[in-house]
């Protein structure tokens, strides 16, 4: 069954761009750290999704979950992880941050801007750390399993997203929250609403329940969800 859903992930990246690697500090295991551990094995959909799109550029580099006016040190090109740590051994030139926008995060959002009219859901696929790191809105406080987020109710119909909350509880059990510690970013918020229905979802990267049943019951209650709201 092919579910009439786009899938977006815009965080499992690992790669530095080769002409941006001697400027980058960070070792493999910190680009790594701060992209979304887990969500390539987990959101490897696309045989079951009528679109899917992801990105193999590091988060550390360039965030696709960011706006281009977004220049904060955790902003759309970073200065530091979200672990507060220094990504760069020298600051990039405004071409440099220019030809990353250009090359990397326009047709990443042209690509997710093409979705619209072709699938009834679009799903922007995250994984969080199990505690706040120091820039999250939580920092160090414990997170939920699931938390689904519909851009503060913006995004997509209250209903769809409270359909999804109950999709996903009959798996991952009761601790699968809205908007809370996350309404959405900027993919849910400026591809999301009435043209297109977008949500966010973020999986906690504990270790209690394995990488394969977190695959598997997102695609199921995904499948849950389409048959109950999408059937004639």
């Amino acid at each position: 069954m092919i579910l009439p859903i786009a899938i977006s992930v815009p965080h499992a990246g690992l790669d530095v761009p080769e002409h941006l690697a001697p400027k980058c500090q960070l070792t493999p295991e910190q680009v790594a750290a701060d992209g979304d551990v887990g969500a390539a094995e987990i959101y490897t959909l696309k045989p079951h999704v009528r679109k899917f799109a992801t990105t193999k550029v590091a988060r550390a580099v360039l965030d696709m979950n960011r706006a281009t006016d977004d220049v904060r040190k955790d902003g759309i090109v970073k200065t530091h992880t979200c672990w507060d740590e220094p990504i760069w051994r020298e600051p990039l030139s405004d071409d440099e941050v220019q030809a990353l926008i250009d090359d990397h995060w326009r047709p990443y959002h042209q690509e997710l801007a093409a979705f619209a009219g072709t699938v009834k859901l679009a799903v922007d696929c995250h994984t969080m750390a199990a505690a706040g790191p120091p820039v999250g809105p939580d920092a160090g406080q414990r997170r939920p399993l699931v938390c689904l987020g519909d851009g503060a109710g913006t995004a997509c119909p209250r209903h769809w997203i409270e359909e999804l909350q109950r999709c996903f509880l009959r798996y991952f059990g009761d601790d699968v929250t809205i908007n809370k510690p996350f309404s959405g970013g900027y993919v849910t918020r400026h591809h999301g609403g009435k043209t297109q229905p977008w949500v966010q979802v973020e999986l906690s990267r504990t270790d209690d329940v394995a990488m394969t049943d977190k695959r598997d019951w997102v695609l199921r209650a995904l499948t849950d969800w389409c048959q109950l709201n999408l059937s004639p």
